[in-house]
């Protein structure tokens, strides 16, 4: 019976003890009530408390709390189903709205960050939701920010881990980048045989401009070979003209072209006689008698000429 009394007492006094020493760390913050009524928020350390009328009644952490949001099925705005899941960071700013305004912080900011991300998944196209996910991060963040004031808590940021679309559009897009692939392909194809043409053609080009520019110099450089050709042949003749002429001009030389002349008309027309099948008879006789008048003068003043004089 002694035991038993003893027993009893050491349970009542470990109760006692509990009931009216609180030690609250640094990581907590314990909402105490007096008579179920709000008494205060106990800061980190030791606290009295009166026995039977003041309890701690809730705890919460203080520190930021990362909140996994379960995966769900939300529709973008081209209308393609899409599962997205994500992480909430908050954190306990309010002890007291937290303990009182709301049954359970928690389940409520999963909640409201997923009907939040759909809305949001809802605003944008598939393309969007994969370039533009840190501004939907910072618009769903604002948006649950707005409601969970009320609660004591305060959303820091907020994560999206994947977004995955269904099974049909991830073979859509699968042919969509193999057909952007293939088109790419094409393209580069079609631009290097564009180039290659271009660069054949300005090669021809250049080829016919070299042509050309060396056929104009062969022709400018014969030009003027048969142009130097020309001079030095005018030259030669007008020299060799120059000598006739002043061979004619000195002494005896007028009477040595006629003797000349007169040899080579005998000589041809003895030729001309020689292969003729009919009698050739000169036109004017009185011009062949004068002819060899003047051939025998000729010589005549030749002879005369060419004798030495006597003493």
């Amino acid at each position: 019976m002694l035991e038993l009394i003893l027993t009893v007492g050491v349970l009542g006094g470990l109760f006692l003890v509990t009931r009216t020493f609180v030690v609250v760390s640094g990581r907590h913050a314990v909402v105490k009530e007096r008579v179920g009524k709000f008494a205060g928020v106990l800061k980190p350390g030791f606290h009295f408390m009166l026995p039977m009328l003041d309890r701690a009644a809730y705890t919460h952490d203080i520190r930021e709390q990362a909140i996994d949001v379960p995966p769900q099925m939300c529709i973008t705005k081209d209308n393609i189903q899409v599962e997205v899941d994500g992480i909430v960071y908050i954190q306990v700013m309010d002890p007291q709205a937290a303990s009182y305004n709301v049954s359970n912080y928690r389940e409520s900011a999963i909640n409201l960050a997923m009907t939040t991300m759909r809305s949001e998944i809802g605003k944008l196209s598939l393309e969007q939701t994969f370039s533009e996910r840190d501004k939907m991060n910072d618009s769903i963040v604002k948006e649950i920010d707005k409601d969970s004031v009320k609660w004591g808590i305060k959303v820091r940021r907020y994560e999206i881990k994947g977004i995955t679309p269904s099974m049909a559009v991830v073979h859509t897009m699968e042919k969509q980048m193999e057909a952007e692939r293939q088109k790419r392909a094409q393209i580069t194809t079609s631009t290097g045989a564009k180039e290659a043409k271009i660069l054949v053609s300005e090669g021809e080009k250049q080829q016919s401009i070299n042509m050309s520019e060396g056929e104009k110099s062969k022709r400018i450089n014969e030009a003027h070979g048969r142009a130097a050709e020309i001079r030095l042949l005018a030259d030669a003749q007008a020299k060799g003209t120059q000598l006739v002429a002043d061979a004619i001009r000195a002494e005896g030389g007028e009477a040595a072209v006629k003797a000349q002349l007169a040899e080579q008309y005998i000589h041809e027309l003895g030729r001309i006689l020689e292969g003729a099948e009919v009698s050739v008879v000169p036109e004017g006789i009185a011009k062949m008698r004068g002819f060899f008048e003047g051939v025998s003068q000729v010589g005549a003043a030749t002879t005369s000429g060419n004798a030495k004089p006597t003493a």
